[in-house]
């Protein structure tokens, strides 16, 4: 999987791109028909009574449908773990309804080479 890091309001250390990589990499545990990941982290600065707010945003492509997630939280890290669980259990979602497409597309070839028969 390919994991392209963009920083928005803020300067993109090496610790933060190893750590974005490193959870985002993980995802391939889930799903490993990833093609690549598209990710976004900085600060939004329209929380002017809140301070700086972190976003992370993502978006992986796969087969089918896109998988896409953002979450905004107090700190860098926290924004990215969130967004990682989240695209977990979609990506989780995403493999169930693929696997039953495939159960159904076979079932239906077995009837039509019964019916044939």
């Amino acid at each position: 999987m390919q994991v392209i890091i963009t920083g928005k309001g803020i300067e993109l250390t090496e610790a933060i791109k190893d750590y974005v990589e490193g959870k985002i990499s993980a995802l391939d545990k889930f799903y490993d028909h990833i093609i690549r990941a598209s990710v976004v982290v900085g600060v939004e600065n329209h929380h002017h009574l809140k301070g700086d707010v972190f976003i992370a945003e993502c978006k992986l492509e796969v087969p089918g449908n896109d998988v896409f997630a953002s979450k905004n939280e107090k700190t860098l890290y926290k924004a990215v773990d969130k967004v990682r669980d989240y695209l977990e259990g979609e990506l989780k979602k995403h493999k169930t309804k693929e696997r039953e497409k495939d159960k159904k597309d076979k079932r239906k070839v077995r009837e039509v080479k019964e019916y044939q028969l």
